[in-house]
């Protein structure tokens, strides 16, 4: 895994398997489950990148964080925003972050109401 883009690709989405697979074992639904599981994983991983730019570390590449926001943690990215006050002022993580909550709320409105 010397890419970055593969490290921390595999280590979110394993983050937000193990969590996601304790959430619906506590008896989540599984899309509750899942979007639960990423969002921990997508907070995590802008936490850290905030701390690897504070640094000058080895930074998560973008479209990593876009890849997680997308796959169900927007949530967590939207706190990681927040608490770590990072990515603030780019617009692409507003608008990737806009774009997942309408697909996933969409998604949600569609498996719940069928």
């Amino acid at each position: 895994m010397g890419s970055p883009y593969t490290r921390f690709a595999v280590s979110g989405v394993a983050v937000a398997i193990l969590v996601a697979m304790l959430a619906w074992w506590l008896g989540a639904n599984w899309y509750i489950a899942w979007v639960t599981g990423a969002s921990v994983a997508t907070f995590a991983l802008y936490g850290f990148d905030k701390q690897q730019a504070r640094s000058n570390g080895g930074r998560v590449p973008e479209l990593v964080l876009h890849g997680m926001a997308l796959g169900g943690g927007f949530p967590g990215g939207w706190a990681g925003r927040a608490v770590f006050r990072h990515k603030t002022l780019h617009t692409s993580f507003t608008i990737v972050l806009v774009a997942a909550t309408i697909l996933n709320a969409a998604f949600a409105l569609w498996l719940f109401t069928r």
